[in-house]
């Protein structure tokens, strides 16, 4: 989703460089483009894209990622498209 832009400075995504390995798996399952390589480290490109849907940190293999997945857009996208169509999650209450 090129061009997508969440609220600036709101996001709750952090990323520990130095911890990074350099695997690029954030790169892969990022659906914004959040992330970049460059000298073999992960490095966010534009933070403010992340929807904090949890991704890039489920599968950091050195736990070099954290958000505070289910908080913001994605949340707040998944909720909306739950209530729209009438879906109930199991006892939350949720919708």
């Amino acid at each position: 989703m090129k061009g997508f832009r969440y609220l600036q400075n709101a996001t709750t995504l952090e990323l520990n460089e130095s911890a990074c390995i350099g695997c690029g798996r954030c790169l892969e399952v990022c659906p914004h483009q959040v992330f970049t390589l460059a000298d073999k480290r992960a490095r966010m490109a534009d933070r403010d894209t992340c929807m904090e849907c949890g991704a890039c940190q489920r599968n950091c293999p050195a736990d070099a990622i954290r958000v505070d997945a289910g908080v913001g857009c994605a949340s707040g996208i998944i909720n909306e498209w739950l209530k729209d169509h009438n879906i109930r999650l199991g006892g939350s209450g949720c919708c």
